[in-house]
Parts: structure tokens; sequence; C-alpha cells
């Protein structure tokens, strides 16, 4: 479903991605792990289409990624893709709803049916009592569950994970990783995971190590 093929990156004299090949196949989660700064983030940014490599290509289903413009390919991430970081990222002045919903409205979807689903997908992920909540009257669990509804308002085909465990307590983490676990297994959803969690790396279908800037065979 994902292939990519030779990615660099560089970032003024640092190479960062040096020559990256890797593919990713429907309903498989797997696990990118490595040391700090071995390029791991920036791999995810890339494959996940919110920054372009300086050389190399990638195909997301039958879209060759690259070669779209900007506003195509904001159009193609907001439709096929979804994301989870470690911050959560929602929005402050917004309810658990709206901010589950709001992919949906960007991509200009039935506003009624975007909110119906996104209370479903909060219901589904234990948080029916939660759903008119600001994110500031949430545990750090419940907001990375919300960040993870948010991610699949939209149908992604697949989701990137960057340390989405790694602000969390003991507890909330396991929770998270078994919602990984139940979503892959419910839904067939695709994952490509970021992770210093030996635990979330180990449940993944796949593990791949990235050292200078390269997967180790």
């Amino acid at each position: 479903m994902l292939k990519a093929k030779n990615l660099h990156k560089s970032y003024n004299s640092l190479q960062v991605l040096k020559g990256v090949d890797l593919d990713i196949a429907r309903g498989e989660m797997v696990a990118i792990v490595g040391a700090s700064g071995a390029g791991k983030s920036t791999l995810l940014h890339i494959l996940g289409t919110l920054d372009r490599p300086d050389s190399g290509e990638m195909t997301l289903d039958t879209d060759e990624v690259f070669s779209l413009k900007d506003k195509e390919l904001t159009a193609l991430r907001n439709r096929k893709v979804g994301f989870v970081f470690q911050f959560h990222n929602l929005l402050p002045e917004f309810s658990a709803l709206e901010n589950v919903a709001m992919p949906g409205f960007i991509a200009g979807l039935n506003r009624k049916e975007v909110e119906e689903k996104a209370s479903d997908l909060l219901k589904r992920l234990g948080l029916a009592d939660r759903i008119h909540h600001q994110p500031s009257q949430l545990s750090g669990g419940e907001q990375q569950r919300v960040a993870v509804a948010r991610a699949l308002i939209n149908d992604p085909m697949i989701i990137f994970a960057d340390e989405p465990s790694g602000n969390l307590d003991s507890v909330s983490a396991e929770e998270l990783h078994q919602l990984f676990l139940e979503l892959r297994d419910d839904f067939g959803q695709t994952f490509v995971l970021v992770t210093h969690n030996q635990q979330l790396a180990d449940m993944a279908d796949r593990k791949l190590v990235i050292a200078d800037g390269k997967i180790l065979p």
C-alpha cells in the first residue's frame, strides 16, 4: 500500500536520511525504532507527507506522492492519512467532538454526518461521557484517545503515530497500545509507529531499526 524508495533528506550539511527503502502492507502495524537522532521522526514526517525528501520516490495506494503539487498533497493527506502525535495537538477552545470532527469539516463532508461519526468514534473509544469536554478537562490518556478518533474520522488508509504513548503514564500507555491492536484487528487499520517504547514496538507485526539514516537489514 505504501512504497518508498531511496529517500534522502538533509538539513543544511546534516544528512538525516541516506537512502531509505520501505514497504508497508495494508492492515500491517509497523514500528520504527532507533536511537535519538537516527532519523525516525524525519522519516515518519516524510512518509506521512508532512515533509518532502530531497530525493527519492513514494507511492501511497496509486498516488505518486511527491509528484503532486502542495495543494494536491494537502488534499491527499486529509483524505488518506491520519496522525497521532505525542502531545495530542488538540485545539483547546473546542470540545472533544469538535476536535475529532475537524478533519471532516476541512474535507467539506456533510456536517451532521461528520458529527455523528465523531460521536460514534468517541463512544467506541470509551469517551461517551467526555464528548462535550474541552481538552483541559480531559486526562492525558483521554486526550490521546480523542487524537486517535480524530485520526480515524476520514477513514484513512494509514495512520502515522510519533511517540504516541511517550507522554502517558504506564496505565494509559498500555490502554493506548491495546487500542491500536483492536483497531488493526477489528478494522484492518494500517499503522506506522515511531516509538522508544519497547512494549509497543514488540506488539507490532514488524519492527524496523533505523541507524545512521538507513533501515538496517
